[in-house]
């Protein structure tokens, strides 16, 4: 893992070395073993290195004059030893073993026509010297990360993480009231927004070029999920398929020349990851676990469960219910508000992983890829009764019965009968954005001042589930669910989760279940063989069958989560009143003081549970008060001036 930066500017000159510097080295935890820049005539790229193979080259910005392009790239490639074959064939000579040289060597041969034959988890840039012309691409997935954006004089600036870029001093600071309002809908910030104006973050399965002098330019799609079902395919040969993919993506990613280990859960995905480790190394694999005091929230007993089962050296650490001190590491950790309450014990999990190994393998990607949500059950039953009455007269007529209808925020979902009534009443679309939001369209009305209501003119975070939605390549519901999910929720949330939390500590995290081969097979499997009565992610459990025991596989599923609404009724109770009534989220002029007030008493004296929001709130406070703080200037060194440095292949 490595986190890089660049600058191409709108007017042939020198890059100042300065800014270049402050914007790699704000992201010195991506990489602390090598730093590299490139300065030439109008472009500078920086890079941080996290050396993973071949420890004694692989430098970064990777120079070849003499082809004409410079390199800063961030990620793995899994494939490259066959695509070094392919292009030795061709006539390629390689002077390292890393996958680095590999790919620029394949964007030499192939140009942006490459991406299509990358296996793994990237973002990079490439400058071609000839041409003037800087590429920027992103992998399948969006495993990776990639913001870009333009200063005031017209500059195209881009860094792993938004850091890179705050620490240029031509970037404005502008919130974007649309991100904002999908921030406090979602949780997060979904692609290509950022909080910021101005900013975005490169789409996954996307790529961009610009030239000096060009408009802003529009990224370009490379790769989706297809969801092209396959007819006629049985339980037991999916399962067969299943575990050769499996397999496959999990041996592959395990070369590496550091230590290696994964996270365990005791869920079905990380012991599936598991597992298949443990049958592709002649060493027990080494496993990181966090647990929690708090009892219903606590599923180390399954780790070691399943540590115990696959003889794996197991590591675990308890974290105690009050390690809400995370809050203002997390707003430092993701730069944007992020208001996913796991990324706690993410954090603390990426912490102790560290400890042991460099490289940790993860399950994330089953839920999304095999239906494994809950939510995803209540969807189908949803869409089932919607598919029985036509909108025209479900709308008003649920539409009705839900707003008079009390709220029971502490029932299970399905038996909250005013939500049900709600999701009844709109499309499929709005139904599953209604059920993945943390704050309800009524009550963020109702919080927004009305300054910022006219900020908004009329825009809603539904229109980023509408767009992604016109362009599914399905619309069944189900499958539309989970293309949603891919669209929004994976990257936005997920991905963004780990790969801040894990590099936070300089380590470095892979997904085998979203190997991109891997998703296109899933996407393929009728929805029956994914969720099937009330079971999910059926085939995927079905195929585990013989590797572990019965009781992990089809267990109740917990998550990651943490205990919000005791925290929030207890010890966090005073924070939460002191930022939301005099805090910066007081302050900002977004929000209606009343309705802030009316939000913190009606949780701690129990009649309602808004513990998502509230917390929503607290990390937005967390982010407006670093928000606040002074831009670290650049540190000193040399003048304005252009050089050539780099490693050369």
């Amino acid at each position: 893992m490595c986190g890089l930066a660049g600058i191409v500017l709108s007017q042939h000159a020198g890059v100042d070395e300065r800014v270049l510097l402050a914007m790699r080295d704000a992201q010195r935890h991506r990489g602390p073993d090598a730093v590299g820049m490139y300065l030439g005539q109008g472009v500078g790229l920086g890079h941080r290195r996290l050396s993973i193979i071949d420890l004694d080259n692989g430098r970064q910005p990777m120079v070849d004059e003499v082809a004409g392009l410079a390199l800063v790239y961030n990620g793995e490639l899994y494939n490259f030893p066959s695509l070094k074959a392919e292009l030795e064939a061709q006539g390629a000579v390689f002077r390292s073993r890393c996958d680095t040289e590999v790919l620029l060597r394949a964007w030499q041969q192939w140009g942006e026509a490459c991406l299509a034959r990358l296996v793994g988890m990237f973002a990079f840039a490439v400058w071609d010297m000839r041409t003037q012309r800087v590429y920027l691409a992103r992998d399948h997935l969006g495993i990776k990360p990639l913001y870009y954006g333009f200063t005031g004089s017209g500059d195209l600036v881009f860094a792993s993480e938004l850091k890179g870029l705050l620490a240029h001093p031509g970037v404005e600071r502008r919130l974007d009231p649309q991100a904002l309002e999908d921030y406090l809908a979602l949780g997060y910030v979904p692609d290509p927004k950022s909080i910021y104006r101005g900013i975005f973050k490169l789409s996954p399965g996307h790529w961009l070029s610009w030239h000096a002098g060009e408009p802003e330019p529009a990224p370009r799609q490379y790769w989706d999920v297809p969801f092209k079902l396959a007819a006629g395919m049985t339980a037991d040969e999916a399962a067969a398929q299943l575990h050769g993919l499996l397999d496959s993506a999990v041996a592959g990613q395990m070369i590496a020349d550091v230590p290696l280990g994964a996270f365990l859960s005791g869920g079905v995905d990380s012991s599936a990851v598991v597992a298949s480790m443990s049958r592709a190394s002649q060493q027990p694999v080494r496993t990181c676990s966090i647990g929690f005091d708090h009892g219903g929230f606590d599923e180390t007993v399954y780790a070691r469960r399943v540590a115990e089962h696959l003889h794996t050296q197991h590591f675990e650490r308890r974290v105690s219910a009050d390690d809400y001190d995370l809050l203002d590491t997390l707003a430092t950790v993701y730069d944007e508000p992020f208001s996913d309450s796991s990324a706690l014990p993410t954090y603390r999990v990426c912490e102790l992983a560290r400890t042991q190994v460099t490289v940790a393998l993860s399950g994330d990607g089953g839920d999304e890829n095999f239906a494994g949500y809950r939510r995803y059950r209540l969807h189908a039953w949803e869409s089932g009764l919607r598919a029985r009455l036509p909108l025209a007269l479900r709308k008003p007529l649920f539409g009705l019965l839900g707003s008079i209808y009390p709220k029971a925020d502490w029932a299970p979902r399905p038996l909250r009968a005013k939500t049900t009534l709600q999701a009844l009443a709109g499309d499929d679309v709005e139904a599953y954005f209604h059920t993945v939001s943390t704050t309800s369209a009524a009550l963020r009305q109702q919080l927004y001042s009305a300054s910022f209501k006219r900020e908004l003119q009329g825009y809603s975070a539904l229109a980023v589930f509408r767009a992604h939605a016109k362009r599914a390549p399905t619309d069944h519901p189900l499958l539309l669910a989970q293309y949603l999910d891919f669209k929004t929720w994976l990257p936005g949330d997920i991905l963004t989760k780990v790969d801040r939390a894990s590099m936070a500590h300089s380590l470095e995290v892979r997904v085998p279940l979203l190997d991109h081969r891997l998703v296109e097979w899933a996407s393929s499997l009728p929805p029956g063989l994914k969720l099937r009565g009330s079971t999910g992610k059926y085939i995927l459990k079905k195929t585990l069958e013989p590797d572990l025991p019965h009781d992990v596989l089809y267990r109740t599923k917990m998550g990651f989560n943490v205990p919000l609404a005791a925290w929030l009724r207890g010890p966090l109770a005073q924070r939460a009143r002191d930022a939301l009534l005099t805090g910066a989220v007081a302050e900002c002029g977004y929000f209606e003081p009343a309705m802030l007030d009316r939000l913190v008493r009606q949780h701690a004296a129990g009649r309602c549970d808004h513990s998502a929001t509230l917390w929503s709130l607290l990390m937005l406070d967390a982010f407006l008060r670093r928000m606040q703080q002074p831009a670290a200037a650049a540190p000193a060194g040399p003048a304005r001036r252009a050089v050539t440095a780099g490693a050369q292949p």
